[in-house]
């Protein structure tokens, strides 16, 4: 009866085995893709390539796992073990090699190649164990439900809890530690049956050191890794769901940067806000109604406030940690003026696709500022059926503007945004500015009956930068930015996505 329990004892703790060896498999595949799409852009690409190499690399274990014939418990633990270090390490390497190696993709996907590797090895050598313990047929239906409820579990918790709960890269070595815990706990409980598994525990007790240490330290390696890669003292880092949301700060300026990427510095910002939203709003007539997509800095909204006429403005951003840090950071609350406490003001976190889609009210002047369309997921908002579903929202004789990347940075992406709009059924006025932490930057604005004018006429008093003979200036484009042609960006191709991965690498690799 004792060798019974004992035998079921074992199938037990090896089936549990295959369901840590799942999650922790895809957690560190998702944490790879995650950290490859904040860390380098086109999060698609990344997350293609990184399932790819992953799933190749398992392949290659398996391969690889006809060769251990002995030992094979043995052989598994300390797998185990090394895919716990490997795996919960690997956000942490990577941050820290980002700034500094000159072959950043290469050591990624060869992290995520040995991990796969170590991943494909496990399997195989838990069914060859078990083989004499189960009935085949009871032994590989076992084996994948354990692995694909695994796997699931993975794929829902990672998003809705890791990421904003603990980050990329407590994450990771969370999952290492669970991985090398269980391998010891296994190693330790048939330590009878194992040669040598007096040291396959010491090492285990080692790597768990190592990754506790790791849990414990990570805030402190992240904030390195982080000071590494930004110039300014950095006073706010968080991960959301959506993001990695970093704040920077030194004596003269305050800058934002979602996954990287800068998104304003208060020196200048007042030209892109005031050159994003006062030409719309002085095209139209009478505006009671605003709808502001992104921007949920607040700093938009904080021009649109200059209007006492305006009834209503309707903010859609998917991310509610932004709107939080921007109304909670003084810093930040006083550069928006506390716009977003404005009772005028209503806040929707959602999809800017999905929920334009859904609407039925009508709106004078629609503010669109979305980052660049760098990934697919962002392209969407700048493609042929978002735009025709816009232009069901937007009153006849209202406006639209949209933020549409730099047309000399990126001056094919710009006039694709545009020529999107016109075979939308938009009536375009395109206009540019410069900013001298971005460099030129375009927007372009437009009407579904009326053509937009170049003659506005500023209702509000002290602008530092838009009036009537500025905004003449920003509407002509000297050669080397002017009209190229262009195709339409749909959803079926995400044509701007591709054109702008081009256009700005040629700049951020030199």
């Amino acid at each position: 009866m004792a060798a019974q329990n004992s035998h079921k004892s074992f199938q037990l703790l090896l089936l549990l085995s295959v369901f840590v060896v799942a999650t922790c498999g895809l957690i560190y595949e998702l944490v790879a893709g995650t950290l490859a799409s904040y860390l380098l852009g086109d999060s698609v690409t990344q997350f293609s390539i990184i399932i790819g190499t992953y799933l190749f690399s398992m392949g290659i274990g398996s391969f690889f796992s006809r060769f251990f014939n002995t030992n094979l418990i043995r052989w598994f633990i300390q797998i185990e073990i090394l895919v716990g270090l490997v795996g919960g390490f690997s956000s942490t390497i990577l941050y820290l090699l980002f700034e500094h190696a000159a072959y950043f993709k290469l050591i990624l996907y060869l992290l995520v190649g040995l991990t796969g590797i170590l991943v494909g090895l496990e399997l195989p050598l838990l069914m060859r164990i078990l083989k004499d313990r189960i009935e085949f047929s009871d032994l590989v239906s076992k084996i994948f439900t354990v692995d694909y409820i695994g796997a699931l579990l993975a794929s829902i918790i990672f998003p809705l809890v890791l990421i904003p709960y603990l980050g990329i890269m407590k994450t990771s070595l969370f999952f290492g530690l669970f991985n090398v815990l269980v391998a010891v706990f296994i190693c330790f409980r048939f330590r009878s049956d194992i040669p040598g598994s007096r040291f396959i525990i010491i090492e285990g007790i080692v790597a768990i050191i190592f990754l506790v240490l790791g849990v414990i330290f990570s805030e402190s390696l992240l904030r390195m890794a982080e000071s590494m890669a930004y110039s300014d003292k950095i006073i706010y880092s968080k991960s959301s769901p959506y993001q990695r949301i970093i704040v920077t700060k030194n004596s003269e300026d305050i800058r934002l940067f979602l996954n990287g990427n800068l998104q304003f510095s208060s020196k200048d910002e007042y030209r892109y806000h005031e050159a994003l939203v006062h030409p719309g709003m002085l095209n139209v007539a009478n505006p009671k109604k605003i709808l502001v997509l992104g921007g949920g800095d607040g700093l938009a909204v904080r021009e649109v406030l200059k209007y006492p006429e305006i009834e209503s403005i309707t903010l859609v951003d998917l991310d509610p940690s932004i709107i939080e840090l921007f109304k909670s950071n003084s810093l930040l609350s006083d550069l928006n003026k506390s716009s977003l406490f404005s009772k005028k003001l209503t806040v929707i976190n959602q999809d800017a696709f999905v929920w334009v889609r859904r609407q039925t009210q009508l709106f004078d002047f629609v503010i669109i500022d979305f980052p660049d369309p760098s990934n697919y997921s962002l392209g969407k908002l700048y493609s042929l059926s978002f735009y025709k579903e816009l232009k069901k929202i937007v009153n006849r004789k209202g406006c639209v503007v949209i933020q549409s990347t730099s047309p000399y940075f990126a001056r094919k992406s710009y006039w694709i945004v545009n020529e999107t709009l016109l075979k939308a059924g938009f009536n375009t006025l395109p206009y540019h500015c410069y900013l001298p932490s971005f460099g030129e930057w375009g927007f372009v604005l437009a009407s579904p009956t009326a053509l937009p004018t170049t003659d506005i006429i500023p209702k509000i008093e002290n602008l530092n930068f838009i009036n009537r003979e500025t905004f003449q200036q920003l509407v002509y484009f000297p050669p080397d930015m002017s009209r190229v042609p262009s195709k339409i960006n749909t959803l079926n191709d995400q044509f701007l996505v591709q054109t702008f991965e081009k256009e700005w690498s040629h700049y951020t690799q030199q």
